[in-house]
């Protein structure tokens, strides 16, 4: 969610302040609306604010707020959108489109309502094979809410990840140029284990604020990932490439050129068993992939510096 310090006289129509920032992408509008939706800030069946007010707060033209809808409504999280009327959410946003039918979307939009819908079964089971737990332990966030506002009760949750191991050299992020080498992967493992740590600590926590039966397991790979895989109790497979770019980021306060991947911004394809023979296969051959990982040439992953 995009935050900025305004003056009372920015404030929107529907109670949000305007961002000061540089206009919006229509795609940006349409991030933020589906954060919305997906958290429940937007509740289903709600009326969303009008076009107007919508090009209000988020400092757009109406026409970046149409496209915005309509990306909304092709993924059926919308519906009545037109010029004439606001729109309205989707009875159950949280399932829209999934499997063959769902467009492919970052992964901070895609992961987070699937892992919610995933949290609804009473034996959740998540493994997951990334470059680092971020995205995870953010996408995790929610449903951990909804537990202890007593609107789901899981009996028993298994999570696996599978990461890279910290005696390997990194494919990516690397530096381009190799003397700083050291720094950026201090803050690589700095950053792998720290997430790992919140993501157990969230997750043990609910043994003994719910009695939730929690496990959650860490193996170390022998190479970077070239793509990112989340298996959601054993019927749905999210999978997304790692795609390389040359960037500039401030590390130790000194502007580094590096070959990195944001996967936050990984576009997650989605594979639902029962979906069709594609999909159904994918499913099977990704949980067969990914425990022949976990049993073979992974190795235990201890997640201190």
């Amino acid at each position: 969610m995009y935050c900025s310090t305004v003056d009372p006289e920015h404030a929107s129509a529907t109670g949000r302040k305007r961002s000061q920032r540089p206009q919006r992408s229509h795609r940006e509008v349409a991030d933020e609306l589906r954060r919305r939706i997906r958290t429940g800030e937007l509740r289903p069946g709600q009326r969303m604010p009008t076009q107007a007010e919508l090009a209000e707060e988020f400092g757009v033209e109406r026409t970046a707020v149409r496209r915005a809808l309509r990306i909304l409504q092709s993924e059926d999280l919308l519906s009545n959108v037109s010029k004439g009327s606001p729109a309205t959410v989707a009875p159950d946003p949280r399932r829209a489109l999934t499997g063959a039918a769902a467009p492919p979307l970052p992964t901070t939009a895609a992961l987070a309502p699937r892992i919610a819908a995933a949290f609804e079964a009473s034996h959740v089971e998540i493994d997951a094979l990334c470059l680092t737990s971020i995205s995870l332990t953010l996408a995790i966030g929610e449903p951990l809410r909804q537990i202890h506002a007593g609107r789901l009760k899981p009996a028993k949750v298994d999570v696996r990840v599978l990461l890279p191991s910290r005696d390997i050299d990194l494919a990516f992020p690397a530096p381009v140029d190799s003397a700083a080498a050291g720094r950026l992967r201090r803050r690589w493992l700095a950053q792998r284990n720290a997430q790992g740590q919140v993501l157990r600590h969230s997750l043990l926590a609910l043994r003994a604020t719910h009695g939730v039966d929690v496990h959650v397991s860490f193996r170390a790979l022998p190479f970077t990932p070239p793509v990112k895989l989340y298996l959601l109790n054993a019927t749905e497979a999210l999978f997304a490439y790692y795609t390389v770019r040359r960037r500039e980021q401030e590390i130790d306060h000194e502007h580094l050129q590096l070959y990195d991947a944001e996967g936050s911004q990984s576009m997650l394809f989605s594979f639902v068993e029962g979906a069709g023979l594609r999909d159904t296969t994918f499913v099977e051959q990704s949980h067969v992939w990914f425990n022949a990982l976990w049993e073979t040439i992974s190795s235990e992953l201890v997640l201190t510096s």
